[in-house]
Formats: C-alpha cells, structure tokens, sequence
C-alpha cells in the first residue's frame, strides 16, 4: 500500500502536476489521520471493555467481602451484648446479696471470660491501586477509610484482653477456673467460635473439686472491678461496632447500585 502511494506521488511530480501532488499529499495525509484516530478509538474502547469487566469483578469481590465483615461483625456485638448482660447480672447480686444463687453466678461467669476479637477481610484494593477502577467517588471514600476505622474497634478489644489477662491470676483465686471452663463446653459456648455454625461438642472437664465461695467472690472489690470494666469496655466496642456496622451497610448499599448499573 505505501509503495502504491509512493508511485503515485512520483507519477504526479514526473508530469509536473504540482497542484495535484499537493492535494494527493493533503489527503494521504488525511487518511493516516484518520487511520490513527480510529486505531485509538478502537483501542480506548478495548481499554474501557477491559476496565468494566474488572470493575464489575472488584465489585462482586467487595460485596462477597464486605457481607462477610458484616455477618462476623453482628456476630461479636451479640456476644458483647451477652457479656453486658452478664456483667449487669453479676453486679445487681453484688449490690443484692440476698438474691445470689451459686449457680447462677457461674453461669454468668462464662460470658465475662470471653474475648471476642472482630477480625474482617482487609481488601488490598488501596496498595493494589485496584480503587482507580471504581468510578463511584462515595465508594472509593468508605473504602479508603475502612482499614482506620476497623482500628476503632480493635483497640478496645486489645483493651480487654490486656485486662482480662492481667486480672485472671486474681480471679482465679476466687473461683476455680476449672469450673467456669466446664460451664462453657456444658452450654455450648464455644460454638460461638466455630467456624462451622451449629457444631455440637461433647467435652466434660467436671467441675473443680476445690470449695467454691460465690458471697466471698461477689465481695471481693477485684472481681467488682473486673465486672465493671467488662461491662464498660464491651459497650465502648459496640458502640465503635454499630458505627462500622453503618459503614459497611453504607458500602454494601453502594456496591449493590453499581452492579445494578452495570
């Protein structure tokens, strides 16, 4: 094709058509251009093909993610909701010393011993650079800011843990350990944690044979302190958590009207 071109200019300037050279020249050049213009539309489009697919792809990722982080994060406000309660419970025998019941206090010893730990999916779409696919500019905000906000949360439940684990050698002293660790396989606490929903497992450690004091562990200012900072900390991390839990409701909603537009 070029080669044709070329004769053809060389024809034209051998009989001396200038003026006809010139306007050949003028639409060749015309014709690479336009040539040019829609090879760059043909490969702006190919581009764009291939970033709405990956969008859509991320999308659908964030979505499977994000309703993951919100099943285990409703999961662990129910159970520092229990812890509350428990807590309250425990305390309402402290200031009612005629209504303690042994075994109701055991009972709510359980809850108060649990550490739960909310632990979401971390999408590296920031470091990945992967956020430039998403054309919502509100989307790309909420995610920007998840991984500081989940921090919220997790440093309360840092806060307790450190506690707890730095009371327990107290409390134990109190109560055999032992036998609030038997209350949870008895009840089924740990199902709380499985991973598999609805897991049934029979585990008897039976109950310690050392006395066990209820009125002389519900006196003691320790375990009163405990309780209260259980109390106290577990409704900081819900109150941290039913914020987050609007964000990724946010996101989900957000996600959801995107793939809906695609």
């Amino acid at each position: 094709m070029i080669k044709l071109f070329r004769n053809i200019r060389q024809k034209l300037l051998a009989e001396g058509k200038t003026t006809n050279y010139l306007k050949y020249a003028i639409g060749e050049i015309v014709l690479v251009v336009i040539g040019i213009l829609i090879a760059l539309s043909i490969n702006n489009w190919n581009e764009a093909r291939k970033n709405h697919i990956e969008e859509i792809a991320l999308l659908n990722q964030l979505k499977s993610e994000f309703k993951s982080n919100l099943k285990q994060l409703d999961e662990k406000i129910a159970i520092r909701n229990e812890m509350i309660t428990a807590s309250f419970n425990l305390l309402h025998y402290m200031d009612n010393p005629a209504q303690q019941n042994t075994d109701s206090v055991i009972k709510y010893m359980v809850p108060i011993m649990l550490v739960p730990t909310f632990d979401p999916v971390i999408n590296d779409i920031m470091s990945s650079g992967r956020i430039a696919l998403l054309k919502n500019a509100k989307l790309k905000e909420l995610l920007s800011r998840w991984t500081s906000e989940i921090v919220q949360v997790t440093e309360e439940e840092v806060s307790w843990r450190v506690y707890k684990q730095n009371s327990l050698p107290r409390i134990s002293k109190l109560i055999p350990i032992r036998t609030v660790l038997n209350k949870y396989w008895q009840d089924n606490t740990m199902e709380l944690f499985y991973l598999d929903k609805g897991t049934s497992v029979k585990f008897n450690l039976r109950n310690s044979l050392h006395n066990f004091n209820a009125l002389k562990l519900l006196e003691s200012s320790d375990f009163e302190d405990y309780t209260a900072t259980c109390a106290t900390d577990s409704k900081i991390a819900n109150i941290q958590s039913v914020s987050l839990r609007k964000r990724i409701v946010e996101i989900l909603q957000l996600i959801k009207q995107e793939l809906k537009e695609r």
